[in-house]
């Protein structure tokens, strides 16, 4: 029997702030549901302020980050359904291998390690980050055209602008380099390793026909690498949706898809909350 909750956990990702998941907390929170989104450590002030300090992005580490959003799911009442945009897909599934959540969606979800799918769109995308290894250390920014090309590309350029003043910040370059190159090259187990094998909540994995920066073939290559775990694990693909799906028109199916899934595998689980065993 399925698990009732009555929370969900919105996790952000790179080049955004809880700000990008607005729509989404306001749908939810008009079918009844206790909505958080958390920002990562130190990103708790509003867009245009981060822009002004780039320091505290580009400190960030994503073990800080996984520490702070696990202290908040671990002081709820009840496990919650978490849900993860881009690299807070990443973070989603480092959660649920801890043994939090009731239920996981990752939408256009950035790879855990051992994922080596790497699309030409990917690769261009991220090219602005990845092709000075100074950026590492840096806070990374788009520029429109890039984020148009990487984020909006379903959009015009008139309302890729728009998006990108309302919502874009600089990304920590490390976490770039992470999930981009030193994740599948460096020797041992980094930042973003899961141990693909273990049980935990049911994962839906969400991809964008459109995408450019996170494309199907990169979610899909990642739901694929849980094939051993007794866990439940699907993949859902939306026809002609970009990277920026969690705003762009017809936001609201992809909402509430995310949303029916996950509360109908809710609890399916044999862990409870908190057990990493």
């Amino acid at each position: 029997m399925n698990q009732t909750t009555d929370t969900i956990v919105l996790v952000h990702g790179l080049w955004m702030t809880p700000r990008s998941w607005t729509d989404w907390v306001a749908r939810y929170e008009a079918k009844g549901y206790r909505v958080i989104a958390p920002a990562y450590p130190g990103f708790e002030i509003e867009v245009e302020e981060l822009r002004k300090n780039p320091e505290v992005i580009a400190k960030l580490t994503v073990p800080e980050t996984v520490d702070h959003l696990a202290g908040i799911i671990g002081n709820l009442d009840t496990a919650p359904i978490i849900m993860g945009h881009s690299f807070g897909g990443t973070l989603t599934q480092l959660l649920l291998a801890r043994g939090l959540g009731s239920a996981g969606v990752v939408v256009n979800s950035a790879p855990t390690e051992g994922v080596r799918v790497t699309p030409l769109s990917q690769a261009k995308s991220l090219l602005p980050a990845l092709k000075n290894p100074a950026n590492f250390h840096r806070a990374v920014g788009f520029t429109p055209e890039e984020f148009h090309y990487a984020f909006t590309n379903t959009l015009s350029r008139e309302d890729s602008d728009v998006a990108w003043e309302k919502y874009s910040i600089p990304a920590p370059g490390n976490w770039v380099w992470a999930y981009g190159l030193l994740a599948n090259l460096t020797p041992g187990r980094q930042e973003t390793w899961v141990d693909y094998s273990k049980d935990r909540a049911p994962l839906l994995f969400i991809g964008g026909e459109k995408d450019h920066i996170m494309p199907p073939s990169v979610n899909k290559s990642n739901a694929k690498h849980y094939a051993k775990s007794p866990a439940l694990t699907e993949y859902h693909e939306f026809a002609g949706r970009d990277h920026w799906t969690c705003a762009a028109p017809g936001w609201e199916e992809v909402a509430d898809y995310a949303l029916g899934w996950a509360t109908e595998h809710a609890g399916t689980r044999r862990l409870v909350q908190g057990d990493t065993t």
